[in-house]
């Protein structure tokens, strides 16, 4: 649904009240699209919102949505192989297919078109044989192009992007985190039309991460850049906190990840994460640890300090909440997708602050 708000010098006199008050986000009313592909995967992970800056021309278009699948059709976790595309529209096809296994959270998209992707993939869905994947670059078209980074990669399993770019060419930072070794990599790109890797930095290490039965894996998951602080937000899984990375796309050596806040009793394994216009943080937990029965599935929000503000259950069970993605509009108005784990869908939102 979408909604179209015409703002009168009262309704802005609100919305700019209703921002410095930073009241909360729901409720929201949303409408709901399979992300189950022809070969039958599931389990969605990532979601990433193609941005208005992509020229038009064939293949993926500003505005429509990514989400790739972490299991196949046997539900066999580290083992899916597809991204699929939603228009804005709600039309659903395959994008892309894989030769690597277990699609993860690690997905986002250039101004260019460029889709850059990660994978985590085990050999029979268990936790003891997963194995590092690597980071895979697609073009609009959902041509496999090659990788980055090489043997820094272990275990992609979220990813950010500061896109300085317009009109298909520019600069962007790219933040991944490693879930199998703790650490959050910056890439540094420049692409004209094509790609160019420009260098990659260590940019955090440390994190809590290990492998896990039920959870498969738990460590620094999704992440959210920042711009008007130069900051990184790093989710993390493993500790149920949300940590801070100053100077994130500037530093040219390894900074502190600063912890910002955690909760016992709003943050289940949190997966991924976004920023909402009036600066409050979004929290997907996917109750990978610290699972609480009569709190499933929330997207949790907080203030940008971490002060707790609502929350909503995207799913009635444990499990469903994984990745999201948050397209800002102006004006307050926002697009949030968010995927449902449980019933392989994206649930997608298009609200105004209130």
């Amino acid at each position: 649904m979408k909604l179209y708000v015409s703002l009168s010098a009262t309704v802005f006199a609100l919305f700019t009240a209703n921002l410095a008050s930073a009241q909360g986000i729901f409720p929201l009313f949303p409408s709901v699209v399979s992300t189950v592909p022809s070969n039958g995967d599931v389990n969605p992970y990532g979601v990433a919102i193609v941005p208005k800056t992509l020229q038009a021309g064939g293949g993926i278009q500003s505005g429509d949505i990514l989400v790739s699948n972490f299991n196949d059709s046997n539900n066999l976790q580290g083992r899916g192989t597809t991204i699929v595309r939603v228009t804005p529209a709600g039309n659903v096809s395959t994008f892309f297919t894989s030769q690597q296994q277990g699609l993860t959270a690690a997905l986002g998209v250039l101004s260019n078109g460029s889709v850059l992707i990660g994978n985590l993939p085990t050999a029979d869905g268990t936790s003891a044989t997963v194995s590092a994947g690597q980071l895979s670059v697609l073009d609009r078209f959902g041509d496999f192009l090659g990788t980055l980074g090489g043997g820094s990669i272990n275990g992609p399993w979220g990813m950010a992007v500061d896109d300085l770019g317009s009109n298909g060419s520019g600069v962007a930072h790219v933040f991944l985190s490693n879930v199998l070794n703790g650490t959050i990599l910056r890439f540094d790109i420049t692409y004209s039309p094509s790609f160019l890797q420009a260098g990659v930095i260590t940019l955090a290490s440390g994190f809590n991460h290990r492998v896990d039965p039920a959870a498969l894996v738990l460590g620094p998951s999704g992440m959210v850049y920042d711009a008007a602080h130069n900051r990184l937000l790093v989710a993390s899984s493993y500790d149920n906190a949300v940590y801070q990375i100053a100077n994130a796309a500037t530093a040219s050596a390894q900074q502190s990840a600063v912890y910002l806040f955690s909760s016992q009793t709003y943050l289940h394994g949190p997966l991924d994460i976004g920023l909402l216009p009036n600066g409050n943080i979004l929290v997907a937990n996917s109750d990978g640890s610290n699972t609480d029965p009569n709190q499933p599935s929330e997207l949790a929000e907080f203030t940008a300090a971490g002060a707790f503000v609502d929350q909503m259950p995207i799913d009635p069970n444990n499990g469903g909440a994984f990745g999201l993605a948050i397209k800002n509009f102006g004006w307050g108005t926002f697009q949030l997708a968010a995927v449902d784990d449980n019933t392989n869908t994206l649930h997608i939102w298009t609200s105004v602050i209130q």
